[in-house]
């Protein structure tokens, strides 16, 4: 019933988000200043949009799906809800590693708010650092329902330097959103599908105050699997990686990031490889750098 509900609800989000033009603009100022990058005709705001909604309708009726998943690594592939779960060649021992701490960096590509949960059901101790939404009533409800797991929360509105090392003194997986236009003035200078964009400073602080900190990118892959003869098209394959080398290179100047770099590198993989799943075409990604792109 709850998955009829989602494709219903996500049926109607699509028609009315394209009746109204929702971001429509937004989205063809990015994708026709990233299009040396991206191919413009690649960027569907139909597909986008459809995708979005798909992701939103499972996070509100499927979420409980996510937070159902095993433990234990061996125990994938595996179907729960009739949906089918497993990891990634090569992430386990990743995984494993991000069970002691450390920073956790992904985007807003896919359904990157389903991860939070199968990080904690993994025995992760995530950690995440969200601005509270108004009214508090929705705030609430997503920090007690969505972002929650077993009846431990792992939202957390930090705001200093000294939350930010606190949190990672006490053995959690800090994650960070990275892909988002930084407006602070401490941004550091760096590019993006080929073009200026401002980078987060704060995993260069960390690595520069807690030197040893592992660094990890994250994200949830699709993948169509009827061909292997499973019971759903769709398989949902948890992928995880080290960054690495950025221990030995915490120097930072005005000019650059090591670890924005990096992670803006393997960002630009992911979105030629399907850019109608990266969800910040919908923000002004380029904002501090180039707004006249998005007029007045």
């Amino acid at each position: 019933m709850r998955k009829i509900m989602a494709a219903a609800f996500a049926r109607v989000a699509y028609s009315v988000l394209k009746l109204a033009g929702w971001k429509r603009k937004t989205v063809l100022a990015n994708a026709k200043h990233v299009a040396d990058a991206v191919p413009l005709d690649a960027v569907s705001y139909d597909t986008l949009l459809k995708n979005l909604t798909r992701h939103v309708s499972e996070l509100l009726f499927c979420f409980g799906t996510f937070k159902k998943l095993p433990h234990d690594f061996t125990a994938y592939p595996c179907c729960v809800d009739g949906w089918n779960f497993d990891i990634a060649e090569g992430s386990a021992p990743v995984l494993e590693k991000m069970r002691k701490g450390g920073i956790f960096l992904t985007a807003h590509y896919g359904n990157y708010e389903a991860m939070g949960p199968w990080l904690c059901c993994l025995g992760i101790p995530l950690v995440a650092s969200y601005i509270p939404v108004k009214p508090k009533w929705l705030n609430n409800i997503l920090e007690r329902k969505i972002r929650a797991v077993d009846g431990r929360s792992y939202s957390v509105d930090a705001r200093t330097p000294r939350d930010f090392l606190r949190i990672l003194n006490d053995g959690n997986l800090f994650c960070l959103l990275a892909d988002q236009d930084s407006r602070i003035p401490s941004a550091l200078s760096g590019s993006l599908l080929g073009q200026p964009a401002n980078v987060n400073p704060l995993p260069d602080f960390l690595l520069k105050h807690r030197p040893q900190t592992p660094v990890f990118i994250c994200w949830m892959e699709e993948r169509d699997a009827s061909s292997n003869g499973a019971s759903s098209k769709t398989v949902r394959v948890l992928h995880a990686i080290e960054v690495t080398g950025v221990q030995s290179k915490i120097a930072v100047t005005a000019e650059s990031s090591v670890v924005n770099n990096q992670f803006n590198s393997w960002l630009e993989q992911r979105i030629r490889e399907n850019p109608n799943l990266w969800y910040s075409f919908t923000h002004r990604r380029f904002y501090s750098r180039s707004p006249e792109i998005y007029g007045g």
